[in-house]
């Protein structure tokens, strides 16, 4: 039977951040519990933090399941996390940064050509052009998991426009309004500073052409889209407007926003809809939801994008096993986050190894996401094994695998009381002027017994995320 690190219990003791979390937790009764739950629900009503599932009909909007038990780190491991998150953000920009221009990495043979050239996330429109500050991924979000006290690998990079971080920002305001006291017994490292970092962050990235304070602005693609509610969020913690295509427009040298007081001219947007929506008249066609003539002005220097177009092919989950190279080729050093080990069946030995032990492997899509398009092997049946196996020997480099990690566990309050069940990690990483992240991350759970994906839209939940302060 596989053993799991369990992060609160070791050798049947309590592990040093969770100590004072022992005495809370037996002392909640499950009358109280089950209050505190239905007060937690109703908060995320009253505010409005619903996700969307696409795909299964009817009103699509749904509360994310919010467990109360938090998930603790101390000042040491998140200092070790947090190098090694900044050091992965500068070696996957420096990546950005080169595959768009010389291509030195693989000019040197560290990367093979086709993985980057023949990506369908590689935009040749952005060839040649050098963002502000060099910066093509402005918000990176880094999904990690732990096998152990001291063993923590990264699943997967998130270079594009990462989603979640106003789940870990709300579940921080819900639990200090429901548990004050915990709080207060608790020296506890604060995340509120990140809408305000993220607003830095936008602002340092200025286009060359900005000479005064830069107005920022967030487009999203509307309130249908999945993390509208996240948008409007951050947009009103940043204090700057939330836009959708239509109230932008392109005259001249610039990008301009249709206000009551006439037009007001945008210097950095921050973007969070995807590259093939941004500009019809460069990439599709029939889209509607960005803003045309935009990326001619991105060029000239009119306005910057936040993240830059082309930013996709750095986390491609094929590309993602070359980042350690990338760690290595670009800055010199060894890197601090180990990657998952990880079969590319595109290539042949490694297509055979899969195939042969397809029952005890994590397949996934190269492009895929949310926890779709993924096979968990030991999980699956006969049937849904033997429909990968098609699937893969059909078209074998739109897949890797990697073995099925022992995903730690943490306390996660259920019906029958607290029980174990798996996490992974997801801290956010601003790329700019600096690079800053605030102690503190989106911690995502495994609600159903014995499963290992913990995606929203696979019925996995949130909870806090505790850095305890040194």
């Amino acid at each position: 039977m596989t053993q799991y690190f369990n992060e609160m219990y070791q050798n049947g003791k309590v592990r040093a951040p969770y100590a004072q979390l022992e005495d809370w937790m037996n002392a909640m009764p499950a009358q109280l519990r089950t209050l505190k739950q239905a007060e937690a629900e109703d908060l995320f009503r009253r505010i409005g933090i619903t996700f969307a599932v696409y795909g299964e009909g009817g009103d699509p909007d749904r509360l994310i399941p919010f467990d109360m038990f938090p998930r603790v780190f101390t000042g040491a491991e998140w200092g070790r996390l947090e190098k090694g998150i900044k050091q992965r953000a500068r070696a996957l920009n420096a990546f950005l940064v080169d595959v768009y221009g010389r291509g030195e990495i693989v000019r040197a043979g560290r990367i093979p050509a086709r993985l980057v050239y023949q990506n369908e996330a590689y935009e040749k429109a952005v060839a040649g052009i050098k963002p502000p500050k060099g910066v093509y991924s402005h918000i990176v979000g880094i999904d990690i998991v732990r096998t152990g006290p001291d063993e923590f690998f990264v699943l997967e990079d998130n270079c594009r426009t990462p989603s979640g971080v106003s789940y870990m920002l709300e579940n921080r305001e819900i639990m200090m309004r429901m548990f004050p006291d915990l709080f207060r017994g608790n020296r506890i490292e604060p995340v509120d500073r990140y809408p305000d970092l993220l607003r830095r962050t936008l602002a340092s990235v200025a286009p060359p052409k900005c000479s005064k304070d830069p107005t920022i602005v967030l487009l999203t693609p509307g309130p249908f889209n999945s993390a509208y509610y996240e948008h409007s969020f951050l947009a009103d913690l940043m204090g700057i407007e939330l836009v959708e295509g239509q109230d932008l427009f392109v005259e001249g040298e610039f990008v301009w926003m249709r206000t009551t007081e006439g037009p007001k001219r945008v210097d950095v947007i921050y973007r969070r809809i995807d590259d093939a929506y941004i500009d019809p008249l460069c990439f599709r066609p029939d889209s509607t939801l960005g803003v045309p003539g935009v990326m001619d002005v991105y060029r000239s220097g009119g306005v910057s994008l936040c993240s830059a177009p082309g930013a996709g092919v750095a986390d491609d989950k094929a590309v993602y096993t070359f980042v350690p190279e990338m760690v290595r080729f670009y800055l010199g050093e060894e890197p601090i986050l180990k990657n998952v080990p990880t079969w590319q069946c595109g290539r042949q030995d490694d297509l055979g190894y899969v195939l042969d032990n397809l029952a005890d492997l994590v397949v996934k899509e190269v492009h895929g996401s949310g926890g779709y398009g993924m096979l968990v092997g030991p999980k699956a049946t006969k049937e849904q094994v033997e429909t990968f196996r098609a699937k893969i020997t059909a078209d074998p480099g739109n897949y890797i695998a990697q073995p099925t990690l022992a995903l730690s566990t943490t306390p996660t309050f259920v019906a029958e009381g607290v029980a174990p069940r798996h996490v992974d990690l997801r801290p956010y990483c601003l790329v700019g002027e600096r690079i800053e992240l605030v102690p503190g991350a989106l911690t995502r759970v495994a609600l159903t017994e014995g499963s290992l994906v913990v995606n929203s839209s696979q019925g996995g939940g949130v909870k806090d995320t505790w850095v305890l302060a040194e």
